[in-house]
């Protein structure tokens, strides 16, 4: 059973980090403009605290679903979790998936508001069974959400091979690594912003 690989990513976190990447850069240049030298040295790692916490947490998160399984990308930590693995697939707050003892929510995927209903459409519903709870349909589960994209497509393979007993077969071990070059660059800018304020 083949599964075309896809990534899922933000939009609006992408767009938001550009945008705060933007701001910053432009505050910490007035400085310059102003001439304002000892300013730009003293408060422009602040600046780059912000661009790098947003970047970190709206930029680099993503959900990958590929042949193995899925892998989930957060702020400070990537998950690899193998089909076998998935026990049940939700999207109350966010896409998560509960595994064995855990349950791994995805940044990339966070639910919609419940005011997503008044722009769902009939497409929007076409979901898998497993996505209705008694019936109906999570503001979270649609399409027209970032989860419900998710989680729909992770559904429909999770489902063929649970329905083809492929899932008994599969290694079910979670693992999981952290990011030790991002919170390391984010750590020293916030050392370089309290030690260049305190000057």
């Amino acid at each position: 059973m083949t599964i075309e690989p896809v990534r899922f990513r933000p939009s609006f976190g992408r767009i938001l980090s550009v945008v705060v990447v933007l701001i910053m850069v432009s505050a910490a240049g007035g400085y310059l403009l102003t001439g304002n030298i000892e300013g730009f040295f003293r408060y422009s790692w602040w600046y780059a605290v912000v661009a790098g916490l947003v970047v970190a947490m709206y930029w680099s998160p993503s959900v990958d679903v590929h042949k193995n399984g899925v892998r989930i990308r957060n702020p400070l930590r990537t998950w690899e979790v193998p089909w076998a693995a998935i026990e049940r697939i939700d999207t109350r707050f966010a896409l998560t998936l509960f595994t064995p003892g855990r349950r791994i929510e995805a940044w990339a995927a966070p639910a919609s508001g419940r005011f997503t209903v008044f722009r769902v459409g009939p497409d929007d519903l076409r979901v898998s069974e497993s996505a209705r709870v008694a019936g109906s349909v999570r503001p979270g589960d649609t399409l027209a959400s970032e989860s419900g994209q998710a989680a729909e497509y992770i559904r429909r393979h999770w489902e063929r091979m649970r329905d083809t007993e492929s899932l008994d077969h599969g290694d079910g071990h979670v693992t999981y690594r952290w990011h030790g070059a991002t919170s390391a660059i984010l750590t020293g800018l916030v050392a370089g912003a309290t030690i260049a304020t305190m000057l």
